[in-house]
């Protein structure tokens, strides 16, 4: 996730150099570049990563001032798309009600969805149980919505975004096995065992090894570190563990 980066086009090939650098035959890797360098990015990889844009409107083309369709993405041959980010959430005050009516457009639609979700500091500090609340708030109106082909969920510790500040592994592999058993218990075992589940609290190359050995986590929602060179190495400890 490049989030609102870089400043200048003039810096989007080394970034797209990057992701080219990848192997990507064990892992799916997917790149989510700021709205207005998405169209530029759609046709740049090489290797098989796949262009995601960090969000789209709920209606379609049309009225809908500063929006992104997903009309618009499958005209690019894009086929997913990123919702849910804390940041959206936190400073554009999207609620769950909302994502739950995104996530059924873009699947209605026949794209794919990386959904995101995640506990502040005050809920992490209370505990699992704390952790787990949130969790469940943000999955409850979507779980009719789980099909593992088509949603990957990305849990987002927000304490630990861009702060440099990790969950450790055990606290991250804790929770990922609470939300399965969530799923499990509230949906089936079979989207339970088959949906992914991404870690995407300020995972980068030094911990991703770590992180990757958990069993419960499937991958990565990576921010800062994708904008580095070391993010051919989150890509390669991924690959190795699964």
């Amino acid at each position: 996730n490049w989030k609102c980066n870089p400043e200048s086009m003039s810096k989007l090939d080394g970034l797209v150099a990057n992701i080219n650098a990848c192997d990507t035959s064990k892992c799916d890797v997917y790149v989510c570049p700021s709205p207005l360098h998405v169209a530029y990015c759609a046709d740049k990889f090489t290797n098989g990563a796949e262009v995601t844009p960090q969000n789209c409107n709920f209606k379609g083309c049309g009225a809908f001032t500063g929006e992104m369709a997903v009309e618009q993405m499958k005209d690019l041959k894009i086929e997913w798309c990123l919702i849910g980010h804390s940041e959206r959430r936190e400073y554009f005050k999207e609620d769950d009600e909302l994502l739950a009516t995104k996530l059924k457009y873009i699947l209605d639609a026949g794209m794919k969805c990386v959904f995101c979700i995640g506990e502040k500091l005050p809920e992490r500090e209370k505990g699992l149980e704390a952790t787990m609340a949130v969790c469940i708030s943000q999955l409850e109106q979507i779980k009719g919505l789980l099909d593992p082909a088509k949603v990957v969920i990305a849990y987002e510790p927000v304490w630990a975004i861009g702060t440099g500040v990790t969950a450790t592994a055990e606290q991250a592999q804790e929770t990922h096995a609470e939300i399965r058993k969530w799923i499990a218990q509230n949906v089936s075992s079979e989207c339970a065992e088959g949906i992914r589940i991404q870690y995407g609290g300020s995972a980068n190359a030094k911990n991703a090894p770590e992180l990757s050995a958990c069993p419960d986590i499937d991958g990565f929602l990576v921010g800062g570190a994708s904008l580095k060179p070391e993010f051919v190495d989150i890509v390669a400890a991924i690959s190795a563990a699964k």
